[in-house]
């Protein structure tokens, strides 16, 4: 089986004793990280500015401020992967902490094998998803290292999902991708949502790009980015 190389610095935001003993003991003896093990979202924050992080384990039920709001916070500076731990069973919790820009979630009670191998699965798809720091097609500009995009020169403002899912399109253009195979690229397999957030995703890229011709749908088949 081929993993993503481990080792590096992982957050792990967890205010249960017994789940961070056994998350960080784990990763680190089976893994090999350097598991930075915190127990508030304050400390995490603070913490990210310290550490070069590679990834973020990060419970959603913490005291003072919630996993929500440390997720929106991390976004709001740092592309570093988040996988979230949550004991509650709704599905828009789950849904939530996936628009905020998580990459995938683990429901407790789990496994620290389970974890562990949802760890790689997304430093697979985030670390091995193609080395072009410049990605362009009709007359947009993508750039993976300022996570910047511009439409004829103009700068527009995408959220995460929306920038990979454009990337996406970007790296397959005139090429149909079906919205299982887009939701697996994009937000990976487990995504609760469905594929009726791909959908409403294109929707909004379209919007941002100026010009709804540019994602084309295909009927019965998925989207395709368009030529001019």
């Amino acid at each position: 089986m081929n993993h993503a190389p481990t080792g590096g610095v992982l957050l792990l935001v967890e205010d249960d004793d017994s789940i961070g003993r056994l998350v960080k003991s784990y990763l680190e003896q089976q893994d090999g990280w350097r598991v930075v093990w915190l127990r508030t979202g304050e400390e995490a924050i603070a913490e990210l500015r310290r550490h070069p992080v590679r990834l973020v384990v990060l419970d959603l039920g913490l005291p003072g401020i919630d996993g929500f709001e440390v997720c929106r916070q991390i976004r709001a500076q740092s592309k570093v992967p988040i996988v979230m731990l949550t004991a509650r069973d709704e599905e828009p919790d789950r849904v939530a902490g996936l628009e905020l820009g998580a990459d995938d979630y683990v429901s407790k009670p789990f496994s620290p094998r389970e974890l562990a191998a949802r760890i790689n699965a997304i430093l697979r798809r985030v670390e091995q998803r193609g080395d072009d720091a410049l990605l362009t097609g009709r007359d947009i500009v993508l750039r993976r290292d300022s996570h910047d995009v511009t439409v004829a020169g103009a700068l527009i403002e995408l959220t995460s999902k929306e920038f990979d899912l454009l990337a996406c399109f970007l790296e397959h253009p005139g090429i149909v991708l079906s919205r299982e195979k887009l939701l697996d690229l994009v937000w990976g397999m487990t995504y609760p949502g469905g594929t009726r957030t791909v959908d409403v995703h294109v929707a909004q890229l379209r919007c941002k790009l100026g010009d709804p011709d540019s994602i084309r749908t295909v009927r019965g088949a998925g989207y395709k980015l368009t030529s001019p």
